[in-house]
């Protein structure tokens, strides 16, 4: 009996003994295989020459919108879109080597991009918004800022949607363009003009989340503003003819 439970006693420990390691392995395998899974979904998330899909096809596109790429928005990273890259990363004070990783895709306003590289959930913005939403974005957009450059209109769609966030605003967009003396282009009737396709665009950008304004609430252009209390905000960023205040 005791000889039993004896060799018992010695196949159990030798079982603990065998299966610890063995338990330890499967660990480390899991952690390899999950480390190599991320450098690998970085891997790809990071857009080189040769790179295809519709990553580089946006790339390509906010790229054209700004003057930096005249070839087809075909999704193929060839010479002319590295060329390109490497044009902006030097215009914004970025790495000039014609790769678009995490601080590209920042100044891209890509954000959904950046915040998968950075480990991050993707920000789902405009699935929260109406096709109305939208609409009026664009129209605000397109009447408040249509002489401006891409970025320019983005970012007042970006104070809007700031707006929208704040507790000292209305939590809609319909409420925030439509609150009494907020906009201009509603008290002069601009408003009811017809977006074109690149306001839309750029409101696009603004519901997904791309703020070239830090976070601004305010804009106004200083060579027309008439009212007083709006140059004593604290400015933020000037984008073409509007500063950026909080």
């Amino acid at each position: 009996m005791k000889k039993i439970l004896a060799i018992g006693g010695l196949a159990l420990v030798l079982f603990v003994s065998v299966a610890a390691p063995a338990t330890a392995y499967a660990v480390i395998r899991s952690e390899r295989t999950s480390e190599v899974a991320s450098v690998l979904a970085e891997e790809t998330a990071v857009l080189r020459q040769g790179s295809r899909g519709g990553e580089v096809k946006e790339v390509q596109r906010r790229l054209k919108q700004w003057g930096y790429y005249s070839g087809s928005v075909d999704g193929i990273f060839g010479a002319a879109t590295k060329k390109a890259v490497i044009a902006f990363q030097k215009k914004n004070g970025l790495t000039a080597d014609g790769v678009v990783g995490k601080a590209t895709y920042q100044a891209l306003g890509m954000n959904d991009s950046y915040n998968a590289l950075n480990g991050s959930r993707p920000n789902t913005g405009s699935s929260n918004y109406t096709s109305s939403d939208l609409y009026l974005m664009a129209k605000a957009i397109y009447a408040e800022g249509r002489g401006e450059s891409y970025t320019g209109q983005v970012a007042i769609g970006a104070v809007i949607m700031n707006r929208v966030k704040s507790p000292s605003f209305p939590n809609t967009i319909a409420g925030v363009i439509y609150q009494k003396g907020a906009f201009t282009a509603v008290a002069d009737g601009q408003i009811n003009l017809e977006p074109n396709q690149t306001a839309y665009d750029a409101a696009k950008d603004a519901m997904n989340g791309w703020d070239p304004t830090y976070g601004s609430l305010y804009y106004y252009n200083p060579a027309v503003a008439t009212s007083a209390w709006i140059f004593n905000r604290k400015t933020v960023t000037t984008i073409g003819k509007h500063v950026f205040a909080i």
